[in-house]
């Protein structure tokens, strides 16, 4: 059987390595002249490493990723603990692979190297996508036109795919903005920072953690923004000199420490997109942000466009080309609930982060006190078991 999948992203290389092990033949298309990942760090945990390893591409990837032994969380004005949470060992025992921290150009790489080039058409703009009885279609902007068996649509959050099938609708701006950078490990080797952490503050949060084997960490430093200062969704652009430390005065010195010696950061603004009810029509479907993008604060957008990816290959395992909407079908009524719903449990830890000081951030912070008491991992690690690999007629 033949598939084409649009977009390159860490979900289009997922869905081709996973729908190349299911047997099928795989076109990737991909608008840009060569394979880039131009962003910064990326969370991986157990749900996302599990279908590394069944892919053959974990330890690939754990060689290049950092292992933490914990997650914290903490206060903004003076970095007290307010919770922790197991990882590292104890993580992979309980679930049965590693929680990772890394770049994601080493993620991309990885999944690239699985693909071969015969069947990547890089530089190659989708016009339009449609469909008939027994096969689906792609019109490329020189005018060629691709035939497959499906089609699957894995171009981003901006998704033109998504507009064809659906009807126009627009990416969400979540009133929120984030500064980001990468600084060597030695450059805040004083500040004896936490492995992992989430400091958490009125309208702001910062969270940093250690990617490539240790030598960067990673900073990502959020704000409430209104409409009026709506950015714009760029991995490349730059804030102006000093903006970080401004929108963050008054935090823990350690945050702002980190802020001044980041140098250059760039600012972007953070979009999702609405629910759907379906992600397929005949033989096509959405995967990934093209699908179900999220705001990043349970660091799980990744994540699920993998989980996505591995469901896919595994309802299409020796199906026929008639089987086809009917395999995607099951593919959507496996996947989309669990992705609606971490869609909107990101936005809540948003909202939860952000609460001013008082009275909410008083019980927030001893409810997850509690929580942490009671419990070695965090509240979202129930979604961390092996899930996507039921047999093919489940559903």
């Amino acid at each position: 059987m033949k598939a084409i999948v649009v977009g390159a992203g860490i979900g289009g290389l997922a869905a081709t390595l996973s729908l190349r092990r299911s047997g099928h033949e795989v076109t990737l298309v991909e608008q840009t002249p060569r394979f880039t990942e131009i962003g910064a760090g990326i969370q991986l945990a157990p749900n996302a490493t599990r279908v590394l390893r069944r892919f053959g591409l974990l330890d690939e990837v754990a060689a290049r990723a950092y292992r933490p032994s914990e997650m914290c969380f903490r206060t903004w004005s003076d970095g007290t603990d307010v919770c922790r949470y197991r990882l590292g060992r104890e993580v992979e025992d309980e679930f049965g692979t590693p929680y990772l921290l890394l770049h994601r150009a080493d993620l991309r790489e990885a999944l690239a190297a699985g693909v071969p080039s015969a069947s990547v058409r890089l530089d190659t703009t989708v016009v339009g996508i449609d469909q008939d009885d027994t096969a689906a279609h792609v019109t490329t902007a020189s005018g060629e036109r691709l035939s497959a068996d499906l089609v699957v649509a894995a171009d981003g959050i901006r998704s033109a795919a998504r507009q064809w099938l659906f009807g126009a609708d627009k990416a969400l701006f979540s009133r929120t903005a984030a500064y980001r950078a990468l600084l060597p490990a030695d450059r805040v080797a004083d500040l004896d920072l936490p492995e992992l952490a989430v400091w958490m503050g009125p309208s702001r949060h910062f969270v940093h953690y250690w990617v490539r084997r240790g030598e960067l960490l990673n900073m990502v430093a959020v704000y409430t923004a209104d409409e009026a200062q709506q950015t714009q969704e760029s991995w490349t652009a730059r804030a102006e000199p000093g903006e970080q430390l401004s929108e963050f005065a008054g935090w823990d010195p350690r945050v702002l420490r980190v802020l001044e010696r980041a140098g250059q950061v760039f600012r972007y603004g953070i979009y999702t997109r609405a629910p759907l009810e379906r992600w397929n029509v005949g033989r096509v479907t959405l995967l990934g942000d093209s699908a179900h993008a999220m705001v990043p604060f349970l660091a799980q957008g990744a994540a699920q466009a993998i989980m996505d990816a591995a469901v896919l290959g595994d309802v299409l395992t020796d199906a026929t080309p008639a089987e086809v909407p009917g395999a995607l079908d099951r593919y959507v009524r496996r996947r989309l609930a669990t992705a609606t719903s971490v869609q909107a449990g990101a936005a809540r830890a948003g909202d939860e982060f952000h609460l001013p000081d008082g009275p909410e951030a008083r019980t927030r912070n001893a409810r997850m006190a509690a929580h942490a008491a009671r419990n070695r991992f965090m509240p979202q690690s129930a979604g961390w078991r092996d899930a996507a690999r039921p047999s093919r007629s489940a559903g």
